[in-house]
């Protein structure tokens, strides 16, 4: 069955993701959100889209909205995707330590990896960190969050195709991740003491901070390149609000603050601090 996408079920659509989750679909957007969605109307035999958007607002099409998003969501992610940025934070990790460390309580080191798709980049963290502490009393977790229900059951299952791993290097890779085996052959899933460092959760980052911690570092890449000045301007101020005096945040490369009204101080291409 065709369905066809009204440009008045489209603006209706466009609204309540904005309204909700901050994403901005543009009008360059309505083919992408035709084919994606329809299948879900064929799915659940809706006969429209205005059928498919009155169910999803209601109490009873709460989780059809989460699907929705889902499908909507485009995750695109690798493991140490954007190496400079893990260079950065190799740099800079050192120090955190040595200034958290006062000689009498464990050291912490906080982490927010903010839109986290399937797991790939606070994983790629998770190895920095482990790397630099080499066994030492450091108190570390990562915080990872998604919007995606989907990507998260991806994560939260840690384990990934052979070519999904060829950015991790030979040594690294043997260390923290086991090589599957039987029906699991040509994959890799990560060792444990990775994924007890990591602690994966929905969130949606139009909503309060999802944690009382405040943060050395944050990693919100390619996640603001969907939202408009107003939401990106909102949210770079809750960022900084969530770290500690002298911590990092890192953005992708393709973004910016320029235009935005934040604290932040510029540290080098999409490096800031606060």
């Amino acid at each position: 069955m065709l369905y066809e996408l009204k440009d008045s079920d489209f603006e209706k659509i466009r609204c309540l993701v904005y309204e909700k989750c901050g994403i901005n679909l543009h009008e360059g957007k309505k083919e992408l959100v035709n084919a994606r969605l329809s299948k879900r109307l064929m799915q659940g035999n809706f006969k429209s889209f205005a059928d498919y958007y009155q169910y999803v607002t209601t109490e009873e099409g709460v989780s059809e909205f989460v699907t929705m998003i889902d499908s909507l969501s485009t995750n695109l992610t690798s493991f140490f995707r954007e190496d400079t940025h893990f260079q950065k934070l190799r740099e800079i990790v050192p120090n955190m330590i040595k200034t958290a460390d006062n000689g009498h309580f464990k050291p912490k080191l906080r982490v927010w990896s903010a839109g986290c798709s399937t797991g790939e980049e606070p994983y790629s963290i998770a190895i920095v960190l482990s790397e630099l502490i080499n066994g030492n009393n450091i108190d570390m977790k990562i915080l990872a969050t998604d919007i995606s229900t989907k990507v998260l059951k991806t994560a939260t299952n840690s384990i990934y195709p052979k070519e999904r791993t060829e950015n991790i290097p030979a040594q690294l890779l043997r260390k923290y991740f086991q090589i599957g085996q039987k029906g699991w052959n040509g994959h890799y899933r990560v060792k444990r003491e990775l994924r007890d460092i990591v602690k994966f959760m929905r969130f949606n980052l139009m909503e309060s901070p999802p944690t009382k911690d405040i943060f050395d570092v944050i990693f919100c890449r390619n996640v603001m390149i969907y939202f408009d000045k107003s939401t990106q301007n909102n949210l770079v101020n809750r960022f900084y609000d969530c770290l500690k005096q002298g911590a990092y945040l890192f953005i992708g490369h393709s973004e910016g603050l320029t235009g935005l009204t934040h604290r932040f101080k510029y540290i080098e291409p999409s490096v800031y601090r606060k």
